[in-house]
């Protein structure tokens, strides 16, 4: 049972091994796919070498959390086995239990938050799983099911804090290694920290000289704190887009192996979190969600410290189609893509048309328009008009607002 949970003191337990993760691997054989290794042109130029991106956002139920769960399932006795299991999980884990306790045999039973996206609720439902909404956050939903299992003798499924969920999550590293055996840099974001942990404890073992470089989302970054403590400590308060990082406080296991054998934990803000998700779709037409894509943001935030080849990790790519809406207009902002002009005009017929006429020739596709004559600032016959529009990057911005103010209109911002 995991050592961070609330409830007592449970024992401490073993770090993984090279071994448990190979033996991981044959656990999943046939189970897990072998994930592709993209090639990302645009990365490679911007690092100054080639970029790789692993792209777990196509395992089976979207993310790489089916491998630790499976892994820590299939390792149940036949009497822990018939009492059940038990997880808590914004989604991704929750989906990873549910299918390995169904191909398992299993029964499962899956705490979800209040407010989950809806369509991580019902692919755990049709994974197998019965799911039961409780808490705001994912540290509350995890009390629950620390409860449950302790009422009903259901097996605990931690979402990171154990050595066998350890030890699956770490077969990516192998795959790691027997697809890119020139890597030199592997980057991969750390929520919990057992695919962190796994990765490296995999790498490390076998290629030392490989650095690896952890990522946490701003709003979420225990693990800086944590490490310079040299143990767990607990955030007050977590708040990213990247729901997949939403962790309050390291988990025993793996930030024992993160302080040992991660070279860097970076922190990534959300606009770069955003640009990077953009980034994959627009680029590797790729679907990535917030927390997947922390391994890109990464190297878009500062290129220049990664020394190629890089293998960037895209870990899960569950994404909400509300939260995808959102994140790539607020990725599109955040690289440019949005211009916010207001103006003043004369009030008088055809002065708006020949504006949105100037916009049209300038390239600039016309979002939004407000219209404003009735403010005391405004003189006798003029009007204020509020525009958004969508353009090419910030270059292209600079040239639309340019090219009003040679034109002859009023910017005033």
């Amino acid at each position: 049972m995991a050592a961070n949970l609330p409830g007592g003191n449970p024992p401490v337990l073993p770090l993984p091994t090279l071994e448990d993760v190979r033996e991981a691997q044959k656990t999943l054989s046939g189970v897990a796919r072998v994930t592709a290794m993209e090639g990302s042109r645009f990365l490679s130029r911007l690092v100054g070498g080639p970029v790789q991106m692993k792209c777990e956002n196509l395992q089976r139920t979207g993310s790489f959390k089916l491998r630790g769960a499976y892994t820590r399932i299939a390792g149940l006795s036949t009497e822990e086995r018939s009492r059940g299991v038990v997880a808590a999980s914004a989604g991704n884990h929750a989906q990873g239990v549910a299918l390995a306790a169904s191909l398992l045999g299993v029964a499962s039973t899956v705490f979800m938050p209040v407010g989950a996206p809806l369509p991580k609720v019902a692919a755990t439902r049709e994974y197998g799983a019965t799911v039961r909404t409780h808490g705001q956050v994912v540290d509350e939903t995890l009390a629950a099911a620390q409860a449950y299992a302790e009422e009903t003798g259901a097996v605990l499924i931690h979402p990171f804090d154990h050595p066998d969920v350890v030890a699956g999550q770490g077969t990516v590293g192998l795959e790691i290694l027997e697809q890119c055996p020139e890597v030199r840099t592997v980057v991969v974001g750390i929520g919990g920290g057992g695919l962190a942990a796994g990765v490296a404890l995999a790498i490390k073992s076998l290629r030392p000289d490989v650095r690896v470089v952890g990522v946490q989302a701003e709003g979420a970054a225990a693990y800086p704190p944590s490490l310079a403590a040299g143990r767990p400590v607990s955030l007050e308060r977590v708040a990213t887009m990247a729901d997949g990082m939403k962790v309050g406080r390291p988990g025993d296991v793996p930030f024992q192996i993160i302080g040992e054998l991660v070279d860097e934990v970076r922190t990534v803000s959300e606009d770069a979190l955003s640009s990077a998700l953009l980034l994959c779709l627009e680029r590797a037409k790729m679907v990535v969600e917030p927390a997947g894509a922390a391994s890109v943001a990464a190297l878009l935030s500062e290129p220049a410290a990664f020394r190629g080849p890089v293998v960037a990790l895209l870990s899960g790519g569950n994404v909400d189609p509300l939260v995808l809406q959102r994140t790539l207009r607020h990725g599109m902002a955040a690289a440019g893509r949005y211009l916010s002009l207001r103006m003043r005009l004369p009030d008088r017929p055809g002065v708006l048309a020949a504006l949105l006429g100037e916009l049209s020739r300038a390239d600039a596709n016309v979002l939004a328009v407000n219209h404003v004559r009735i403010d005391p600032g405004l003189g006798i016959e003029e009007a204020e008009v509020e525009l958004q529009l969508e353009t090419q990057g910030p270059q292209h911005c600079a040239e639309v607002a340019g090219g009003l103010r040679s034109a002859g209109y009023t910017v005033l911002d």
